[in-house]
């Protein structure tokens, strides 16, 4: 059994919000990353790519997110489907926390610069 907690060397803060890196190739995992996401109310994810589908299950609050053009809200409870390779930006509504899975290995890029792609550090 491997029981990974949340450290601060695990810990990416942004302008946007914290990721706090859970399971991952470096804490056991090699097939699925998962991380624990804090955003504050209004602030907002940079409109960007991952190369790998993603699943944003919020734990608190709601985000107001636009994915592939397509705009909508996902709040605790619900999970969010976002496919790889689609443009994805989120907004919290209120103080908002999510846990997100993904495949091992994802990568993300700007639009407009999709060949420069950066491995996400809290899922390594």
């Amino acid at each position: 059994m491997n029981v990974v907690s949340e450290s601060e060397q695990r810990t990416t803060r942004t302008p946007s919000g914290a990721m706090f890196g859970l399971a991952a190739p470096s804490t056991g995992s090699t097939e699925v990353s998962t991380w624990r996401v804090e955003i504050g109310a209004g602030s907002s994810t940079p409109a960007h790519i991952i190369d790998r589908e993603q699943i944003w299950m919020p734990l608190t609050g709601a985000f107001d997110v636009t994915v592939d053009g397509e705009a909508g809200q996902v709040k605790a409870g619900e999970a969010l489907v976002v496919p790889a390779g689609v443009v994805r930006q989120l907004t919290a509504v209120g103080d908002t926390q999510a846990l997100v899975a993904m495949a091992v290995g994802g990568k993300a890029s700007m639009p407009g610069n999709e060949d420069n792609k950066i491995p996400l550090p809290w899922a390594e």
